[in-house]
């Protein structure tokens, strides 16, 4: 089984990424749970969304204490939240950002970083980062193929909002997996 855990801001839909990279996933025949965590249930309080997949039914309900991969979706959080926390050598993190990490990261921990804002701004004309970076996550590590999530999106979404949020996520895929083919 791997682990989710995606941080981010009440309104940011970190929730709504949760749901979709699980339905992506299950297109693709992992088994899958998503679940969000809410602290204070306003916008931009920080929240949690997870997600598992397994090649087996998934029998755990807890939270996600070690997961494998982390998505950032506001870098802000990383001062106020020790969204690393649990994460083993081996791990990837996806962070939306447009500057080089300066923070400390856990040892062996694969750092990548993206512009998702940007991206958002410019394809959906709102800075909502969700669709970004699940398209980045299904390049960075291969869990969800890109048809598998596109499928999910336009399940999800209908007409030209569809289109915007599949073209989003598809510059997000091909940025990271340019990124991640480099490092």
């Amino acid at each position: 089984m791997q682990e989710l855990r995606i941080h981010g801001r009440g309104g940011q839909g970190s929730v709504t990424a949760a749901e979709l990279i699980a339905v992506a996933a299950f297109e693709g025949g992992k088994y899958v749970q998503a679940f969000p965590a809410f602290g204070v249930e306003r916008r931009g309080a920080p929240v949690q969304a997870f997600v598992r997949f397994s090649d087996r039914p998934i029998r755990l309900r807890s939270q996600v204490y070690e997961p494998d991969f982390v998505i950032v979706q506001d870098p802000t959080l990383i001062r106020d939240v020790d969204v690393f926390k649990g994460m083993s050598p081996g791990g990837i993190a996806i962070i939306n950002t447009e500057r080089d990490p300066d923070f400390t990261m856990p040892a062996g921990v694969r750092v990548l970083t993206l512009d998702a804002t940007t991206i958002a701004l410019e394809t959906l004309g709102l800075p909502i980062t969700n669709t970004a970076l699940m398209g980045a996550f299904a390049a960075a590590t291969g869990l969800v193929s890109f048809e598998a999530l596109e499928s999910a999106l336009r399940h999800r979404f209908a007409g030209a909002l569809a289109d915007k949020n599949v073209a989003t996520a598809r510059r997000a895929f091909d940025e990271m997996k340019a990124t991640a083919e480099a490092a």
